[in-house]
Parts: structure tokens; C-alpha cells; sequence
């Protein structure tokens, strides 16, 4: 087929790979366009278009080039923009979408099934509509949760989308029957930085969660110090309190408590959490985090 693939992160390059490998004519990669990053402020393209240029197809950074575009269908993965009604009307969009619809519709469904303590995500291959994830299903596929990242569950929902949409766009039959979402309805609204902070009021199951997103962090006094992994413990204590039990650095909370395996404190690198506690020179007897 001849289609035009709308997508931005890593999370759509083995979906834009597994297209070009099945020998889909790929007429335009859309992607959103370069950004500053780092110190230096350099322009940085997305993932998406340094795999659109490596596989030789032609990129663009805007919607309107898809004004009169011959192809038989559009693919997204997480372009990161809503699609206009209007261009819908003229060429009808697949979307792959990292979970089992009509659960977690929205920007952020792998983070919010992690946060949930979901057993079961999965990944579909929807049609696309000018409102919020409502389209019929072509296919899906589930996967086990378990104790995943949000990397790493991304990363596999990716691979398996990316042979779902394969095998979509090759079914005649599968095309032809979209099924209506059925099921309770959940929003997965975009995260902000509160969502990534850990209280003492949550349990150690929580807080594992949290950590699992890769972005978690919480004050030891008056420093942020980000929480890279650790482990849910039983032992229990006040919680907002903080120790340092036969070699284990440990995070008082709401019923049990949470060790801290690696950390980095604001300004430094990543270490150990031992090896943080020991050159942290913590004021109080009793130090606490919150």
C-alpha cells in the first residue's frame, strides 16, 4: 500500500521500520519538527525522522503536506498533535495506540496502567476520529504489566504494534471489520511533575509504582533527590522517616516502607543509594524525607 506515516518518538520508529520491511510504500513521514536540546541549545530531529532519513523516505514537519497526497491510508503513532477534522474527512487514519481501548483513551496510557496497578495492557490498531480515541478496533494484542518500566513496557508495546499494524493493513478482512470499543471508559491524562514526587503517604506499593516511571523523585531536607530504582520492604517505621538497616537505605511509608537501590541527588550522577548516604552528611539524628 502507499500511505503516509505520521509519528514523533522513539516508541514509533519499529512501526515505521516494520512498514518499509513489509514493502508498504511509505510516500511521507510527517514528524513533529526539529528542537533545541541540550546546552548548546542544537537543533535535534525526532527519532522518527532520523529513522525516516536512514531508511531514505521523504519527511516533512507539517500537516499541510499531506494536502493532496496520493496515498490509500495515514498511520499514527504518537504524533504528538490532534489531527484535524478536515483532513480526516479526506484520508482515513490508522492509529497504533499502547493499550486496550476503551481503557486509558489519552496521551499517556502506559504511565497511567502503571500507575494503576493494572495487571494487562496491551497495544490496538484503531481507526482514527476527530474525537479522543473513540474509534472502532481493528486488532489488539495483550501483554502482562508484571514489574516493567515504562521504558521497557513501551519498548514491547512498540514491537508489538508495530506487527499488529502489519498484519491489519494486510487483512482485507480485518479492514472491512472495525468493532465498536466496549467496555469502561478511562482517561490517561498527560503527567505532570506531581505525579512523579512520592509521599510518605503512600504505601510501599505506590511508591514502587512511581519509581517503575523512571522519573521519581522526593526531598531529603531541602535537596530533590531522584529515585532510580529500589524495592518494596515490610519493615515498617514513621512514615517521612529515613534509615539505614544492615546495608539497605530505606524510605519510611504509609504501612511499609521502600528501599533505595539507586539514586541521584540534584547536581550530582547517579549511584548508589549506600554509597549517597554515606557522602550525604545529613543533619538530623532522625532525617526525614517528604
Amino acid at each position: 500500500m502507499r500511505l503516509a506515516f505520521l509519528g514523533t518518538p522513539d516508541a514509533a520508529v519499529p512501526p515505521l521500520e516494520a512498514l518499509v520491511s513489509a514493502g508498504h510504500d511509505v510516500a511521507l513521514v510527517v514528524t513533529r519538527p526539529d528542537r533545541r536540546r541540550g546546552r548548546g541549545g542544537e537543533l535535534s530531529a525526532s527519532p522518527v525522522k532520523k529513522a525516516a532519513l536512514r531508511l531514505g523516505l521523504t519527511v516533512g514537519h507539517s500537516l499541510s503536506q499531506l494536502e493532496g497526497l496520493d496515498v490509500e491510508w495515514g498511520v499514527v503513532v504518537a504524533y504528538g498533535a490532534i489531527i484535524p477534522a478536515p483532513l480526516l474527512d479526506r484520508l482515513s487514519m490508522l492509529n497504533v495506540h499502547f493499550s486496550l481501548l476503551p481503557r486509558w483513551r489519552g496521551a499517556a496510557p502506559v504511565e497511567r496502567a502503571i500507575l494503576a496497578g493494572d495487571e494487562r495492557t496491551g497495544v490496538c490498531v484503531m481507526a482514527i476520529e476527530p474525537t479522543l480515541d473513540t474509534g472502532p478496533v481493528y486488532a489488539s494484542v495483550a501483554t502482562e504489566v508484571g514489574e516493567k518500566t515504562a521504558s521497557a513496557l513501551t519498548s514491547e508495546l512498540a514491537l508489538k504494534g508495530a506487527a499488529l499494524l502489519v498484519e491489519v493493513l494486510a487483512s482485507p478482512d480485518l479492514l472491512a471489520r472495525p468493532r465498536a470499543q466496549q467496555g469502561e471508559v478511562t482517561y490517561a491524562q498527560k503527567l505532570t511533575s506531581d505525579d512523579y514526587r512520592l509521599s510518605p503517604t503512600m504505601s510501599a506499593d505506590q511508591i514502587a509504582r512511581v519509581v517503575r516511571l523512571e522519573r521519581a523523585y522526593c526531598y531529603v531536607g531541602e535537596r530533590r533527590l531522584r529515585v532510580a530504582r529500589g524495592r518494596v520492604s515490610t519493615e515498617v517505621a514513621t512514615p517521612g522517616t529515613l534509615g539505614q538497616r544492615d546495608g539497605d537505605v530505606v524510605l519510611y511509608a504509609t504501612g511499609g516502607s521502600f528501599v533505595l537501590d539507586e539514586v541521584q541527588m540534584e547536581g550530582s550522577r547517579q549511584m548508589s543509594a549506600l554509597a549517597w548516604w554515606s557522602g550525604a552528611r545529613l543533619d538530623a539524628a532522625s532525617p526525614v524525607w517528604s
